[in-house]
């Protein structure tokens, strides 16, 4: 079995993960220098429900942890739901200011 490969493509505003040569699911975003609105996951229809999605999240969160530089803004509804079941990975979140 040909194993995941996750990539982070700067110049297309979005983190992708494939196997072989089939795009599996891909995460866009919006990088002001600050933070990162994470605005939508898409999973190739004929890939859905193989938790592909969520380990794109879950591999750009851990690069953005890494990098430490950034913060998330969950934008799309699943990367919010996403944030919602792994609430350790809270701390990268953008907070809201009130005013």
């Amino acid at each position: 079995m040909t194993s995941l490969v996750f990539t982070h493509e700067p110049d297309a505003s979005r983190y992708t993960l494939r196997r072989g040569t089939d795009l599996l699911s891909v995460l866009d975003y919006r990088d002001d220098g600050t933070t990162v609105a994470m605005t939508r996951a898409y999973t190739v229809p004929t890939f859905r429900g193989h938790g592909y999605a969520g380990e794109v999240v879950d591999r750009a969160v851990a690069s953005l942890e890494a990098a430490g530089d950034r913060s998330v803004i969950p934008v799309c509804w699943y990367v919010a739901d996403w944030f919602a079941a792994h609430p350790e990975r809270a701390a990268i979140l953008h907070e809201r200011r009130s005013a």
